[in-house]
């Protein structure tokens, strides 16, 4: 079961037993300060890349055109609008995290180094960056510079003195052939059955995360009944993967197209 909770400007604190397994419609930015905190075991985000792509349109050579994230929740100002907006949420994401809870942070070379730094500024201390390597990545159609075929994950707990956090290292060393568990993960991009599309067979969300991805998240580093933030859910990966492991989840998402999507999902997960 789940609930679907519409954020209200008006409630002041929301309790954690209430909100498990749910879905919350708000901004992350209002409705973080009325989580409760030192509630969550895990936390994963996927916050806007900021990508500032050029208007002009790249074209295949059959002629459609490259679909990149052209959202309006991926603008902003200026690189000081960015920053502020990362220092917000993480801000509300390291109070609410356990005291030996982790956080994993997901994006590309445009905005992961600008995240890093604020983390380490802040007091998160990283574990780990985990490569996620594409193994069918975008092509690459202006040949000007290396084809882009891997983003970063930052793992991390609230600061250096954390030590008794969750890592599962047989689960992890299950996933690479020398046996190390090694921090380079090679996984398709979603696509197939998998990508959520509309009726015109257009892609919901531009940046949609592959299952498999968050299914290693969680194998490695929660359990069973563990509650598990995605403050920028999405059309809600992380939360139809925990669902199907027995952890508990709380997803916000801001844009009801995609909070629509997170609710058939669950129906099947």
């Amino acid at each position: 079961m789940y609930m679907m909770i519409k954020d209200s400007g008006g409630r002041r604190l929301y309790k954690i037993a209430k909100i498990k397994n749910s879905i919350i419609l708000g901004d992350a930015i209002k409705v973080l300060p009325k989580l409760p905190s030192g509630s969550v075991d895990l936390i994963f985000t996927d916050p806007p890349y900021f990508m500032q792509l050029p208007s002009k349109k790249l074209r295949r050579w059959g002629g459609t055109d490259v679909l990149g994230v052209k959202d309006g929740w991926d603008k902003f100002g200026s690189f000081e609008d960015y920053d502020k907006f990362t220092i917000e949420y993480l801000t509300q994401l390291r109070r609410v995290m356990k005291p030996n809870a982790t956080i994993w942070v997901i994006g590309t070379y445009h905005n992961i180094h600008r995240i890093g730094k604020i983390m380490l500024d802040m007091g998160f201390w990283i574990l780990n960056d985990v490569i996620w390597l594409k193994s069918n990545p975008m092509p690459n159609f202006l040949g000007v510079r290396f084809t882009n075929g891997t983003e970063t994950l930052l793992w991390a707990v609230k600061d250096k003195q954390v030590k008794k956090y969750t890592f599962n290292k047989s689960v992890a060393r299950s996933y690479d052939p020398s046996g190390l568990g090694m921090n380079v993960w090679r996984i398709p991009l979603c696509s197939g059955d998998e990508r959520i599309r509309d009726r015109s067979g257009n892609k919901v969300h531009s940046t949609q995360k592959p299952e498999e991805l968050l299914r290693r998240i969680l194998l490695t580093s929660t359990k069973e009944g563990d509650i598990v933030l995605d403050p920028m859910a999405g059309v809600g990966t992380t939360g139809a993967i925990a669902k199907r492991l027995k952890r508990n989840f709380i997803m916000i998402e801001k844009e009801k197209g995609y909070v629509r999507e997170i609710e058939k999902r669950l129906k099947g997960a």
